[in-house]
């Protein structure tokens, strides 16, 4: 878990889901060096499920170490009725939407004029260039419309959940969605 990189660690080949499990519990009483296992079986998820939703690596990395460090503090409630790789990814999903929600706010906060506030995500119409890859389309859509369509077509949660995460309508959510992927499809066009 230490280290110079914030780049995620690879996943051991080795790791069997029983040693998960008993690193899990280790790291509930404290164990710090069962969590770096924990760490490293998990974080390469996270970190993909951040660099999808954040729409860059660098905050992507700086997120999946939010994420972790969240998730020692609350491990020990942790009841392990569901995976803990679920528990993981709805902490990072809920830590990376306070994020976003916050960067907005603040935006908001400072900015004297409507005007003034940054594209989320660039501009639509620009043509792409013809070996654009989805990563790259996904990075230039509208922040609310990535994170739904990364929420949805990706990690596969409903309209509805997504609503409850998010605090939108499920109206909103699909309509979102629709926008997210009109885009898409005009990017890849292109």
């Amino acid at each position: 878990m230490t280290g110079d990189s914030l780049a995620p660690p690879r996943l051991a080949a080795n790791t069997t889901d029983s040693a998960v499990e008993d690193a899990v519990r280790r790291a509930q009483a404290g164990d710090v060096d069962a969590f770096g296992m924990v760490y490293r079986v998990h974080a390469p998820a996270i970190h993909a499920l951040c660099r999808r939703m954040l729409g860059n690596d660098e905050d992507a990395r700086e997120m999946v170490q939010d994420v972790f460090v969240r998730a020692w503090e609350k491990l020990a409630s942790f009841r392990g009725e569901s995976a803990l790789r679920t528990w993981l990814h709805r902490l990072g999903v809920n830590l990376i939407l306070e994020r976003l929600r916050a960067t907005r706010r603040d935006a908001l906060r400072f900015a004297d004029d409507p005007g003034d506030l940054p594209a989320a995500g660039g501009t639509l119409d620009r043509r792409l260039d013809a070996e654009i890859d989805l990563a790259a389309a996904l990075d230039r859509l509208p922040n609310g419309s990535r994170m739904v369509l990364v929420l949805h077509d990706i990690e596969g949660y409903s309209h509805e959940e997504i609503a409850a995460m998010t605090g939108i309508a499920p109206g909103t959510s699909r309509a979102q969605l629709w926008r997210a992927r009109r885009h898409l499809s005009r990017m890849l066009d292109a």
